[in-house]
């Protein structure tokens, strides 16, 4: 963290000292249009505290009206209507006179307030808002008026920036970016395709610093008399997490030579990058609206009106970075990159949902409550096995829980929507769809390619150890089953597959809170493809650990630290055969019967049974639960492993 950033804190959303997170400052949120009415995005980023700046586009046509759209903190006509600026377009900003022709009419605590601009309301599109507060180590926006000879402008980054984008407001004059790898001799602009050029009337030749910049003679960048705004983005300043010493962003570049792999140190939600050597287009990527492994990647263009690019696999997300897949060797990318969420869920109804339904052909809708990663259903009638689908790896792949095969495909999961998910059923019938977000200290998912090495560290973004590790190969073949590793509180691994065998030892190398190191036979195979899903516990929201059976002899009530009982809970003998079982709120965990389905086996839902009862802290085995035999929960002495989510 740099000194300045350090001493701005306070005046700059740091209040107090207390943390910062990327969640506080940056986030990705998709909508429908719904002109000629307003509407409010709520997003949890405080703009009319902080200040900031919104760029929005319609994701779904192109043509005259659907504009990348920036708005601002900085630039309010006295309506409180936000000024527009195109970044496809080297217009002068638009100065909105009536609530109907706004995009944003107001920044508000938690988020904006839209207007009816059909750019960015359009009834019944598609659109996607990226929202930048202002941040010391982050992100500023200043602006300025034009003299006309070289000067400084001071700014409150708290640190160099690494990019400047640059518009004159009243000028129509191209979009000027400088780049921290292109240095002070060069610019290129947003607005085009261009390839960088070098002028010493851009930037004057000068570097910015940590409270400044310069602006040379450049018309775009400092006419006399006219008016400016700048957006700055600083790099890797390490003033953020927990400990504030961790970087939330990054701006760098890279050889375009087809696989080549960034390291960012953490995973990234939003890229944008442009080839500066040549003349492709510019590009942003985010993980809401899709940004699959192995499927092509949502694509926009700041520098058109274009819709969605759905054609190409141009970016391939990693717990590290990213991989760049197309082929430009010996051109230089750059980039900007934002890390995904960080912050603690507070609550288990931010991250798990258990929702109970019955498919409709040929969509069902469900509204989650927030953007889902992981959805695992049960068929709780058909007899069919359950199926986990996630949104790392698109809309399409699926693998069966009781199925030790590869993945299959036509699950039809809809990932592109904000707090729902949608789902193209082929069949109507009930289901349970438990569905998991990815947090600091709940869960995480991991995909990778084995390499057949011993010890090999995959890294994670979990922040903690994983106590449980749920994997499995993508491809068929060789070792395909899934496997299930439980780390108790004294660090010992132990490993299972998902059927009814019992936990194993395993001298591999165990998870750290920053790697797991797969087997090197059974879940790092050369060549194949894997995904891992990793869960700990979490104080109020999970809870992975093991109780101890009493032969029936009384209720066992499991003390997880909830408030208010589990609404998930999953069981398996750590030393018996037993099944995988299941219960959840959304199906009944009762004072009575509570239907339960077993993940190792295609069995319809049993749910004559009262094998656990509700408790505020947790939940209860109760006397009548199977004390041998493959639903065994209770044998005297015999340890349990379970995961249960408040």
């Amino acid at each position: 963290m740099s000194k300045l950033a350090k001493a701005l804190t306070a005046a700059a959303g740091n209040a107090g000292g207390e943390s910062v997170y990327v969640d506080d400052v940056f986030s990705t949120y998709l909508y429908d249009g719904n002109s000629p009415s307003s509407q409010t995005i709520t997003n949890g980023i405080d703009l009319d505290g902080e200040g900031g700046m919104v760029w929005l586009k319609n994701r779904a046509s192109g043509g005259s009206f659907t504009n990348n759209v920036v708005v601002d903190s900085e630039r309010v006509n006295s309506q409180g209507y936000h000024k527009n600026l195109y970044t496809n377009l080297t217009d002068g900003q638009y100065d909105p006179p009536s609530l109907s022709s706004s995009s944003v009419y107001a920044f508000n605590s938690n988020g904006f307030s839209l207007g009816a601009n059909i750019n960015t309301n359009y009834n019944g599109s598609d659109n996607v808002s990226w929202t930048f507060r202002k941040q010391a180590g982050f992100f500023d926006v200043v602006t300025y008026t034009g003299t006309g000879v070289a000067r400084t402008i001071s700014h409150n980054l708290g640190s160099t920036p690494a990019v400047i984008i640059v518009k004159g407001l009243d000028i129509a004059e191209n979009w000027i970016v400088y780049h921290t790898s292109l240095g002070a001799t060069k610019y290129i602009q947003l607005n085009t395709t261009g390839a960088a050029g070098t002028y010493s009337a851009a930037w004057n030749n000068t570097a910015p610093t940590s409270t400044d910049f310069t602006v040379g003679t450049f018309n775009a960048v400092n006419e006399s008399g006219y008016s400016y705004v700048a957006y700055l983005f600083a790099d890797d300043d390490q003033s953020f997490g927990d400990n504030s010493d961790e970087s939330i962003i990054k701006c760098g570049n890279f050889d375009g030579a087809a696989n080549t792999e960034i390291n960012l140190g953490w995973e990234p939600q939003w890229v944008l990058w442009k080839n500066a050597d040549s003349t492709p287009s510019w590009g942003i990527i985010d993980n809401m609206r899709g940004w699959y492994t192995g499927e092509n990647d949502a694509m926009l263009i700041p520098n058109l009106t274009n819709a969605e690019d759905l054609t190409q696999d141009v970016l391939e997300l990693t717990s590290t970075g990213f991989i760049w897949k197309p082929s430009a060797a010996g051109n230089n990318y750059i980039y900007v990159a934002i890390r995904r969420p960080m912050k603690i869920p507070e609550a288990a109804t931010e991250v798990f949902n258990p929702i109970a339904v019955t498919t409709t052909t040929p969509t069902t809708s469900y509204t989650v409550g927030f953007p889902a990663d992981l959805l695992m259903q049960g068929f709780r009638t058909l007899g069919i096995s359950a199926r986990t689908s996630t949104r790392m790896l698109g809309t399409s792949p699926y693998l069966e829980t009781q199925n030790t095969g590869g993945e299959s495909f036509g699950f039809g999961s809809q990932w592109d929507l904000q707090d729902d998910y949608a789902q193209a059923a082929g069949v109507s019938t009930t289901v349970i769809s438990w569905f998991f977000k990815r947090a600091t200290g709940f869960f995480d998912v991991v995909t990778y390619t084995g390499d057949g090495t011993a010890d090999r560290p995959v890294a994670h973004n979990l922040g903690v150890v994983p106590t449980l590790r749920i994997t499995k190969s993508r491809t068929s073949g060789g070792y395909a089953s899934w496997w299930v590793y439980y780390i108790d509180s004294g660090g010992t691994q132990t490993r299972a597959t998902l059927t009814q065998s019992p936990f194993y030892s395993n001298t591999d190398v165990v998870s750290t809170a920053q790697y797991i190191y797969p087997d090197v036979n059974v879940t790092n195979a050369s060549g194949a493809t894997y995904v891992t899903y990793l869960f700990a516990s979490l104080d109020g929201i999970s809870k992975v650990s093991t109780y101890t059976g009493n032969g029936g002899s009384a209720d066992i009530n499991v003390d997880c630290g909830f408030a208010s009982g589990a609404r998930f809970v999953l069981i398996k003998s750590k030393t018996e055969s037993t099944n995988w079982l299941v219960w959840d709120s959304a199906r009944g965990i009762v004072a009575g019967n509570d239907p339960y389905l077993q993940l190792n086996s295609t069995a319809t839902e049993v749910t004559t049974n009262d094998y656990i009862d509700p408790y505020s802290a947790g939940f209860t085995v109760t006397t009548n639960a199977p004390t041998s035999g493959t639903y065994s929960l209770n044998a005297s002495g015999v340890e349990y492993v379970f995961l249960a989510i408040a």
